[in-house]
């Protein structure tokens, strides 16, 4: 499985980015697509999920209400809309394939820079 991450940048606080998640290859029900985050010396963190099973979604508690992750099966794609942006969500943001939420990545997507000004 490959994934290819884009729609990062600079926004000012309070505004808006959209995140997609192109992906190749094999995928099963299974499988749970995610973003994850990483901010300057700071760990990679779980943000959102989304089952592919049944669409179920999953949010670190941060960025719930504010943050939406949806699938697109016509394009394969998996994107990541970012409303009300904080200068805390800077972070070069990560799409990954899972087998539990958030955890046992089968595969990583290169990050994409998400740079929040206040």
């Amino acid at each position: 499985v490959q994934l290819q991450a884009s729609g990062g940048g600079l926004v000012q606080a309070g505004g808006s980015l959209r995140l997609s998640c192109a992906i190749s290859g094999r995928l099963y029900s299974s499988h749970i697509m995610n973003w994850f985050r990483q901010a300057p010396g700071k760990e990679r963190e779980f943000v959102a999920a989304i089952r592919r099973s049944n669409d179920r979604t999953y949010y670190t508690d941060s960025v719930k209400g504010r943050f939406t992750i949806s699938r697109d099966n016509a394009k394969n794609t998996v994107d990541l809309q970012m409303n009300s942006l904080k200068p805390e969500d800077t972070a070069v943001y990560y799409c990954a394939v899972t087998r539990n939420i958030g955890t046992d990545v089968i595969s990583w997507g290169q990050g994409t820079q998400v740079t929040v000004s206040s």
